[in-house]
């Protein structure tokens, strides 16, 4: 009979270092609602990550700022080894002049 890896116990993945992506620590985000649902804009220390917030398109936007806040802080710890704090702005008013 012949012996494998399987039968002699468990196999284990060589662990891989990740390799640091081309964009940098994240040091800003903006949040916009959008018909199809929130959208996302990392500012990183070489340019900006957009996307979507994985969030129901009925999520409220303190709800969806938790989300992004989240997202980014696993996103600089995941693929940076740091640590972030996110605080959000106050909200502006905004008017159209006519």
């Amino acid at each position: 009979m012949n012996s494998t890896m399987l039968d002699s116990g468990m196999v284990r993945r060589k662990k891989e270092k990740r390799k640091r992506p081309a964009w940098g620590v994240p040091k800003g985000v903006f949040l916009f609602a959008t018909p199809e649902g929130w959208r996302t804009s990392v500012l990183t220390e070489s340019g900006n990550l957009c996307g979507r917030l994985d969030v129901p398109i009925n999520t409220g936007p303190q709800d969806a700022q938790a989300a992004a806040a989240v997202m980014v802080t696993e996103l600089a710890r995941d693929f940076h080894d740091t640590d972030v704090e996110v605080s959000w702005d106050p909200p502006k008013r905004s008017f159209l002049m006519a």
